[in-house]
């Protein structure tokens, strides 16, 4: 009988076979058996795929048309699991962008540690709602544990807490969400309960290395991306402290200000201890952008670019860039953490948990709700590699940036445009010959050849008004080979 499956036998899937013999398909889920046969289809892609990153392609533009075998209407009638799934496999390792392999320099993206992806796959497993103890003490009790390992791992405050996000944007918002509280606070109001109406326009206070990521926080928070002042004394971007030191001292009123650890041009970090220092002196609320930078405190020789970030009253950061874990994944951390109930809590709702309740948990402390279980995968890793192996991995990028870098110096028709303070090497070809004038267009078309060819992956950005490549090294995966790979195909598309 069509849709019906006997009691007894099993299909190769571990799921109940029909009675005619026949594998139906488009059946409810309940009868598509229990999913053994399709992980076993995804572990089995795992191991070649995973071991073909070293070699293949960031990108390879011959599989493009691989991606029309995914298009068309919704199926009425599916073809089962088995089937959906090996079509999903092989379009995806084919015409994916290979970003976890150890040429991929765009962005700043790191790859996913081995630790970290069975981790992911656990999550996924487990299908956790993390968002309350009540929902999964589990997930509360690896998320409390992952927070903790991480404010250990750099370094911060005991008294510091925090929530894992989507991402840095969210990261950043989770900060500014509570800075917006704060300052609410300073004026007499409850912004949580009752909004901005009626308050004036929240200062924002920034160096020019300030991030589209902060200014989207602002525009979702209601401040809007306008509102950051920004205090420059170069057309790179760093900041002007005596210029923000006259407007904070000119405006009497409560401001925020938003110091940038790790800019993604060059790699340059703000003085966060100089920004700290005006923070106190005015009474300012300080927040960090750490998306990647923050890990320059994993190593002696870095430290001291984020020297001061101990003083913050917000840190961002992403753990999907430097801590090589899955997307989506972010923190944030607040010295005060109970801002974070204050600004994040939901209102009452009767089956869900007070902030005070003891079944409450991380849902009340950031921007999302119902959430994935995102600690497994950050518990994993650090459990799996601990201080010291994310130290050595941070180290070995700093010193394949410093590779690169020599690289670049070394080539004639290869210019450096910055020094190289952490894992970015900002440069630009500048063959002999060609005017000044015409340098930003050759690299625009240096860049977009480098994407088009796809076995090396770096885009192009604008520094100091120069068009240039950044490549960003945060991948476990990369070795001094893939950098030599890197200049030499650069060097071989130059026009």
């Amino acid at each position: 009988m069509s849709g019906s499956r006997e009691a007894t036998g099993r299909d190769h899937d571990g799921g109940r076979a029909p009675s005619d013999g026949a594998w139906q398909t488009g059946s409810d889920p309940l009868l598509d058996g229990n999913g053994e046969g399709v992980l076993r289809q995804v572990y089995d892609a795992a191991g070649p795929y995973l071991t073909s990153l070293a070699d293949r392609p960031v990108r390879d533009p011959a599989s493009a048309p691989l991606l029309q075998d995914l298009a068309g209407d919704l199926p009425d009638k599916g073809e089962g699991a088995a089937a959906a799934v090996r079509r999903l496999l092989h379009v995806g390792t084919e015409a994916g962008t290979h970003s976890a392999g150890p040429r991929f320099f765009h962005f700043v993206i790191g790859g996913v540690t081995p630790a970290a992806l069975a981790g992911d796959w656990a999550s996924s497993l487990l299908d956790q709602n993390a968002a309350f103890r009540a929902s999964s003490t589990f997930a509360t009790e690896v998320e409390t544990v992952a927070l903790r390992w991480l404010r250990e791992l750099f370094g911060l405050p005991e008294g510091y807490g925090g929530a894992l996000v989507a991402s840095a944007t969210f990261a950043n918002f989770t900060g500014l969400g509570a800075a917006t509280h704060w300052w609410g606070e300073r004026h007499g109001a409850d912004v949580a309960a009752n909004g901005l109406a009626g308050l004036p326009r929240m200062p924002v206070l920034s160096g020019g290395y300030v991030h589209a990521s902060s200014r989207k926080a602002l525009q979702m928070l209601g401040h809007g991306r306008e509102c950051v002042e920004v205090f420059a004394r170069d057309g790179i971007g760093r900041v002007d402290l005596a210029a923000m030191e006259r407007r904070l001292a000119a405006s009497n009123a409560p401001a925020v200000i938003i110091a940038n650890a790790g800019e993604v041009n060059a790699g340059d970090f703000d003085p966060v201890a100089d920004l700290a220092d005006l923070a106190e002196r005015y009474g300012a609320w300080l927040h960090v952008d750490g998306a990647f930078g923050l890990f320059a405190a994993l190593s002696p020789r870095t430290a001291g670019l984020v020297a001061g970030i101990e003083r913050a009253d917000s840190i961002a950061c992403d753990a999907h860039k430097w801590l090589n874990v899955p997307y989506e994944s972010g923190f944030a951390f607040l010295r005060e953490p109970a801002r974070l109930a204050a600004a994040f809590g939901m209102p009452g709702a009767a089956y869900l948990p007070a902030p005070d309740d003891p079944r409450g948990g991380y849902a009340l402390l950031g921007p999302e709700s119902s959430r994935r279980a995102r600690s497994l995968p950050i518990w994993a890793t650090l459990a799996a590699y601990g201080r010291s192996g994310y130290q050595a991995m941070v180290e070995r990028h700093l010193d394949l940036a410093q590779h690169l870098a020599a690289l670049v110096d070394a080539a004639p028709e290869l210019e450096r445009l910055a020094d190289v303070p952490l894992c970015i090497v900002c440069f630009r070809a500048r063959p002999a010959g060609v005017p000044e004038e015409e340098l930003d267009d050759l690299n625009r078309e240096l860049g977009a050849k480098l994407l088009a060819d796809g076995r090396v992956f770096a885009g192009t950005t604008v520094y100091g008004g120069r068009v240039a490549l950044r490549p960003a090294i945060v991948n476990w995966r990369t070795t001094e080979s893939d950098i030599d790979t890197f200049v030499e195909v650069v060097r071989s598309l130059i026009p």
